[in-house]
């Protein structure tokens, strides 16, 4: 059974929540660079002083928001391809929840981008590090989905699992790209397009 929160930590969560919010506003308005704390204060109705308690720096504060939409990304999809159930039909799941979840969070995604683009970003380093490391386990996870697929005789063994677990995410990671890019000429496609491109090969007759 979950703990239940004490008023005092449930207004704690709210004013933190608020603060991301406002950090999250500006910095998509203005850039990270271009917004100070000051700034974030104002915009969340909070003192500087209340903020510091919250956040260490306007860089801990964003990293905040970028581990947060990581969280979100790496629990739902990995409960997606985990789940029980026909391959294929867990691959189509993870491709549809893929791109919900990117454009629930198409805000912090496009600053992510955005920001990563400068080299003089000092967060960037450490930050993308701790996301390769999350994002390899993911693939690791979901070339189990495919070595199950190759066992059961689903799918053909044209390549290492993990090989095919890189292909398709990123095939996935192309076609929101250039949706992220220009939402109407480049709709996301439906999971039975994708995996019809990527599974020409790989299915079995």
């Amino acid at each position: 059974m979950e703990k239940q929160l004490s008023r005092k930590e449930r207004e704690r969560l709210q004013h933190k929540r608020e603060i991301m919010d406002a950090a999250l506003r500006l910095f998509s308005e203005k850039g990270y660079h271009n917004v100070s704390m000051e700034e974030i204060a104002k915009e969340a109705e909070f003192s500087v002083g209340t903020l510091y308690n919250f956040f260490k720096s306007k860089e801990e504060l964003y990293k905040s928001l970028i581990y947060e939409v990581s969280d979100k990304f790496h629990s739902l999809l990995i409960k997606t391809i985990e789940r029980e159930g026909d391959e294929i039909e867990r691959l189509k799941a993870y491709l549809k929840k893929k791109g919900e979840i990117f454009k629930e969070n198409l805000a912090i995604i496009k600053l992510y981008f955005a920001e990563t683009k400068g080299a003089s970003f000092s967060v960037i380093a450490g930050l993308e590090k701790e996301l390769r490391v999350r994002y390899h386990d993911f693939l690791q996870r979901l070339s189990k989905l495919f070595e199950e697929g190759i066992r059961k005789g689903v799918f053909e063994e044209v390549a290492d699992p993990f090989y095919l677990a890189v292909a398709i995410d990123n095939v996935s990671n192309s076609f929101l790209f250039l949706w992220l890019e220009d939402p109407e000429k480049y709709v996301y496609p439906e999971p039975e397009l994708v995996l019809k491109i990527f599974f020409k090969a790989l299915l079995k007759e």
